[in-house]
């Protein structure tokens, strides 16, 4: 059962870091329980404000909704109980609604709603889509602005009016008119968080639009980086950020943009360098080659951004 009502969750998340916890997998490319739930304590032992399982990051793409509900339980009972989870739904109306209520039955304290799948949507038909998936739960609803569930203005406050529970909106879009749009309708009835890939390239400047927060991929595996590097956009430390950016980010940045799906298979290489492997991506993705993993843990050591076990030095998969 949720500890946080919706409004204490949208208190809670808004002003601290959030992150979308690798999926464990083994070698026959199957969920990984042990090391999955060892993932969550690490992650959770950090002071982070709240973890999404089975998200984009998580390859909640590639997860059954079975899959999914299993990934949000393991994820639920290994943090601390000061971190909430929330799960996430995803494809039909139905199967959305699916995984939100099994998530909220995992003790969820909330749920990331992504856009249906591979289909073209209306503003009404998003509006009932979303509408659907808040009435059928209790918990915090967030609903993510990407791909094709681009919600206007509007139809964020007919949702927002209708349904209490609808706490957040997540974008992925990074239209500067289209935000504007959203926040100023929709003002602090809402918090707002920022999900453009690697979220720090974009955090100083979105917090000028009241963007409090965003999810941060490489808190996976840089998590003491990923912290200070937050800190730094809530204090509008625009050198610390600038440094930051130059050591670590653009870098990173330049691996991860080598090839397509890498924005989720850098962090599982990111993973195996720092000592906590979560195993290979699943397809459609595929794992980093051998030099962009090479380069990937040169980099690691070079900006001084985590501790590379030895035992690390040179491997791949």
């Amino acid at each position: 059962m949720a500890q946080f009502s919706p409004h204490e969750l949208a208190d809670r998340l808004k002003d601290g870091l959030l992150s979308f916890p690798a999926t464990a997998f083994d070698a026959q490319g199957e969920l990984a329980e042990t090391t999955y739930r060892d993932h969550i304590e690490w992650q959770s032992g950090f002071d982070v404000a709240g973890l999404f399982a089975a998200g984009g990051t998580g390859e909640g793409f590639s997860l059954t909704p079975e899959e999914n509900a299993l990934v949000t339980e393991w994820a639920v009972g290994s943090t601390r109980p000061e971190v909430p989870v929330l799960g996430s739904a995803s494809g039909s109306t139905k199967q959305a609604i699916r995984c939100a209520r099994a998530a909220e039955q995992a003790g969820a304290e909330g749920i990331l709603l992504l856009p249906p799948y591979l289909t073209e949507c209306d503003q009404d038909g998003l509006l009932e889509h979303a509408s659907a998936v808040c009435s059928a739960v209790n918990i915090g609803v967030i609903v993510y602005n990407r791909a094709n569930a681009i919600y206007s203005a509007e139809t964020i406050a007919r949702l927002a009016e209708k349904h209490p529970n609808l706490v957040g909106f997540k974008d992925a879009l990074g239209d500067i008119e289209h935000l504007a749009r959203v926040t100023a309708v929709n003002g602090d009835r809402l918090f707002y968080l920022g999900g453009l890939p690697t979220a720090e390239t974009y955090a100083l400047p979105l917090l000028q639009m009241g963007v409090s927060t965003y999810s941060s991929a490489m808190f996976n595996f840089v998590p003491d980086f990923a912290l200070e590097f937050y800190a730094d956009v809530r204090r509008l430390d625009h050198a610390a950020v600038q440094e930051k950016l130059h050591r670590f980010v653009l870098p990173y940045l330049d691996i991860r943009d080598r090839g397509k799906g890498y924005g989720v298979s850098i962090i599982k290489a990111g993973l195996r360098i720092v000592g906590h492997d979560c195993g290979s991506v699943r397809p459609p993705l595929h794992d980093l080659r051998e030099q962009d993993y090479h380069d990937l843990e040169r980099l690691v050591r070079a900006a001084n951004v985590a501790d590379v076990p030895t035992t690390q030095k040179g491997e791949t998969r």
